[in-house]
């Protein structure tokens, strides 16, 4: 008998599959499909705060009393809130698996503000969207680091549920502040973030978006930092994210030591009927190489446990190319 069961950030999943934050678990009903589909856990459309502060001042500029800038600012903040908090009620109304809630925020105060509020909601533990994109000549990365170690800090010190971090891929040395992240108090961390991707249109010479959705050549980078992150620092759960489009991809992602993996651009691109197929395959794929449960081998191939740990390592194509003509 095959078990799928995982342990993610102290709680327990049914089966690895994650349903990323995104517009798809934006609404109850849909989070049930998800949950009918197959999904281990939903983690919820992120409530941003910077979404809250252009809508606000969209109002105001349309408003012909400026003196109602704050009222509108405030009005705006609650009924966006309220929104999210229904939606984290009614999703847990509907569902019985671990369902996780996402904020992004940048002023300090808000991050500790919507926590309580969601962990009174229900919310089975809270993802923590920070990405900072710094571009100053004269950044500190120390100052960034204490800030993402702040926010760890405060809403663990705020809310019993597990909290879990999620990263981009823009630190000089990633297990360095997943480590200081666990040491203040974090139950998880997500790699990664997928952020905004532009892209330059040559005919009208404008800056555009580029490619929304994640493709097979962005799981390397997941590959390598899930097993390094996870063979270095035991003790804090990790999903993997961003690369993932198939039952492989998330094997691959076991072995190197994830405890779970989220799934969005598989979901927006094969829809919610690829989950079930993910899951048939991980339970033969299992079969077929003996294994019954999930942990017998989750790290298998983590940076520790390899004979040669320089293949997470290495970054320069030299040696694989000089062993070939």
């Amino acid at each position: 008998m095959i078990d799928l069961k995982t342990k993610y950030a102290g709680l327990t999943l049914r089966n690895p599959l994650i349903a990323g934050s995104s517009g798809l678990t934006n609404n109850p009903e849909r989070n049930r499909e998800f949950e009918k589909a197959g999904v281990g856990a939903i983690v919820l459309k992120s409530l941003f705060e910077e979404q809250i502060e252009m809508q606000s001042s969209t109002l105001m500029k349309e408003s012909d009393y400026p003196e109602a800038s704050d009222y509108l600012h405030e009005y705006v903040k609650v009924n966006q809130v309220n929104e999210y908090l229904e939606l984290i009620k009614k999703t847990k109304e509907l569902c019985t698996i671990p369902i996780i809630a996402s904020i992004n925020c940048y002023k300090a105060d808000n991050w500790i503000d919507f926590a309580r509020q969601i962990e009174l909601a229900g919310a089975d533990a809270l993802e923590l969207n920070v990405f900072y994109l710094e571009t100053g000549l004269t950044h500190d990365y120390y100052k960034m680091q204490t800030t993402y170690v702040n926010i760890v800090r405060k809403v663990k010190e705020t809310v019993r549920i597990p909290v879990i971090l999620k990263i981009g891929k823009n630190f000089a040395n990633i297990p360095a502040i997943v480590n200081t992240i666990k040491v203040n108090g974090a139950d998880g961390v997500v790699l990664f973030n997928r952020y905004y991707q532009p892209d330059i249109d040559i005919n009208t010479m404008q800056i555009v978006s580029g490619n929304v959705f994640s493709n097979h050549s962005d799981l390397s980078d997941t590959l390598r930092w899930t097993g390094i992150v996870a063979g270095k620092i035991p003790g804090i759960s990790i999903a993997s994210s961003t690369g993932i489009h198939d039952w492989e991809d998330v094997i691959k992602c076991l072995l190197a030591g994830a405890s779970a993996v989220q799934l969005t651009s598989a979901l927006y691109t094969h829809g919610s009927e690829i989950i079930s197929q993910i899951l048939t395959c991980i339970e033969e794929w299992m079969h077929q190489s003996r294994f019954k449960t999930v942990d017998e081998f989750r790290g298998k191939l983590n940076f520790t446990n390899i004979s040669d740990p320089s293949r997470y390592e290495r970054a320069q194509f030299m040696k694989y190319f000089s062993n070939r003509d």
